[in-house]
C-alpha cells in the first residue's frame, strides 16, 4: 500500500500476524489496556513499557492486548545498530536517479492508526530514541529528514515498548524514560499458570511431561533463577522430538528430559529437575 503524506508517496510495512494467546496474568493485561484508553477529547493515550527478564512473554502480553482491541499490529524490533531512519522512513534506491520511501511499522501503525510494538526498545542507542521523542508526547509526530515530512499520528495509535531486565540493554535517558509510563513489570507466571501456558502451546504433549517441566521451572524460580516458559516450551518440545526420532522410541522419558535440560540450559540446570 502506498499513501502520500505532504506529497512524497510512502510505501507501508505489512501488519504481522502471530498465533499466540495470552493465558493467565490478567492484572497486568488490565494495566496495559488501561494505559492505551483515551477518557476524554482532551486526553491521550500513554505510551507503557512492558518490563521483564527475557522469554517471560512481554511481546506475547502486547500482541493479545492489541487484538483485543481489534486493531492492525506492528511489531518493529530494535536493536544496538537501529538507527533513526530504520525507526521512520528508509530511502530505497529504485532505478535510475529514483528513489522509493520505505515507512518502517511503527510509521506504517502510526498513519494507520495502528498498534506498534517497539520489542526490546532498550537496545537501542539514545540517538535513535531521541527521534521519537516528539512522538511520545503531546505532538505526537515524528519527522523524517530523509524525506523532508512531518507525520502526525492518527487518533487510534498506540505504542508499547518492550524491555527486557538484563545486563545487555542501556539505560533509557530520563527524558525519554518520563514519555514511556507506565512501567508494567512482569513477572514468572505460578505454577497454575505456568502449567496452562506450557498445555496452551504444545496441545500435543502428554501431560506428565507439561507437569514434569512445569515442577523443573517452579524450582528454578524459587531459587531466582533466570529460566523462562520459553525455555520450558525448548526442553519439552526437545524431549519429546527425541523420543519421537527413528530408533529412540523406547527412550524413557525421564531420560529425554534429562538430555534435554541439559542441551537446553547445560548442567547447572540439572540440580532443579524434579526428583519424582
Amino acid at each position: 500500500m502506498v499513501v502520500e503524506v505532504e506529497s512524497v508517496p510512502l510505501h507501508l510495512a505489512h501488519p504481522d500476524e502471530l498465533n499466540v494467546r495470552w493465558v493467565g496474568q490478567e492484572e497486568v493485561m488490565r494495566q496495559l489496556l488501561a494505559a492505551w484508553l483515551v477518557l476524554d477529547p482532551t486526553d491521550l493515550p500513554m505510551n507503557p513499557r512492558l518490563i521483564g527478564k527475557p522469554g517471560v512473554g512481554k511481546t506475547t502480553l502486547a500482541y493479545a492486548a492489541a487484538e483485543r482491541l481489534g486493531r492492525e499490529i506492528y511489531i518493529m524490533q530494535a536493536t544496538v545498530d537501529t538507527r533513526p531512519e530504520d525507526l521512520i522512513i528508509t530511502p530505497v534506491i529504485e532505478g535510475e536517479r529514483k528513489l522509493r520511501y520505505v515507512a518502517s511499522p511503527l510509521v506504517t501503525a502510526m498513519l494507520r492508526g495502528g498498534i506498534a510494538i517497539l520489542d526490546e526498545g532498550n537496545r537501542m542507542s539514545e540517538k535513535s530514541w531521541a527521534s521519537l521523542a516528539p512522538l511520545l508526547d503531546n505532538r505526537r509526530y515524528v519527522e523524517s529528514i530523509v524525506a523532508g515530512i512531518k507525520i502526525k499520528a492518527h487518533p487510534n495509535f498506540r505504542l508499547v515498548a518492550t524491555m527486557n531486565d538484563d545486563s545487555s540493554t542501556f539505560d533509557l535517558p530520563e527524558y525519554i524514560q518520563s514519555r514511556l509510563q507506565p512501567q508494567i513489570l512482569i513477572d514468572f507466571p505460578d505454577r497454575e499458570e505456568e502449567m496452562r501456558i506450557l498445555s496452551e502451546n504444545l496441545p500435543f504433549s502428554d501431560e506428565d511431561v507439561l507437569r514434569y517441566v512445569t515442577d523443573f521451572l517452579q524450582q528454578a524460580h524459587s531459587n531466582e533463577e533466570r529460566y523462562t516458559v520459553r525455555d520450558g516450551l525448548n526442553i519439552a518440545r526437545f524431549a519429546l522430538k527425541l523420543r519421537s526420532v527413528e530408533g529412540r522410541r523406547a527412550l524413557p522419558i525421564r531420560d529425554a528430559l534429562h538430555t534435554a535440560i541439559l542441551q537446553t540450559l547445560g548442567g547447572e540446570a540439572l540440580r532443579y529437575v524434579p526428583r519424582s
